[in-house]
C-alpha cells in the first residue's frame, strides 16, 4: 500500500513541477493524473499498491467535499453576485463534457466493430 501511495504522490509531483516548468494553465495533480494513467498503461494495469490506496481514498471522497462546501459559505456573497455566470459555467461544461464522452464513444464503438 505505501509503494502505490508513493507512485500516486510522486505522479502529482512530477505533474506540479511540470506545470511550474512550463507555466502551463493546468493544475498539477491534473498533469500528475495523465502521467499516472500512462504509467498504468505502460505496465499494462494496476498495480495492487495503487489499487488498495485508490479504494482507499473513493471510500472517503465524500469527506474532502467538505472544503469546497465551506468556501461555498464563506464567499456566499461573491457566488450570490455571479450566479449567472457560475451557472452558465456549469451548464455549458457539462454539456461540453456529455458532447466529448459521446463523440469518444461513437469513435470507439465504429472502431470496435472495424476489427
Amino acid at each position: 500500500m505505501l509503494g502505490g501511495l508513493i507512485v500516486i504522490l510522486i505522479c502529482q509531483l512530477a505533474g506540479e513541477v511540470v506545470v511550474q516548468l512550463l507555466g502551463m494553465p493546468v493544475p498539477g495533480p491534473v498533469i500528475g493524473m495523465v502521467m499516472l494513467v500512462g504509467y498504468l498503461a505502460a505496465r499494462g494495469g494496476v498495480d495492487p499498491g495503487i489499487k488498495t490506496v485508490s479504494d482507499t481514498l473513493l471510500r472517503y471522497l465524500a469527506l474532502l467535499f467538505v472544503p469546497a462546501g465551506v468556501g461555498l459559505m464563506v464567499h456566499f456573497e461573491l457566488v450570490a453576485r455571479d450566479w449567472i455566470a457560475i451557472a452558465a459555467a456549469l451548464l455549458g461544461s457539462t454539456v461540453l463534457a456529455l458532447i466529448t464522452t459521446m463523440l469518444i464513444m461513437q469513435f470507439l464503438t465504429r472502431r470496435g466493430e472495424g476489427e
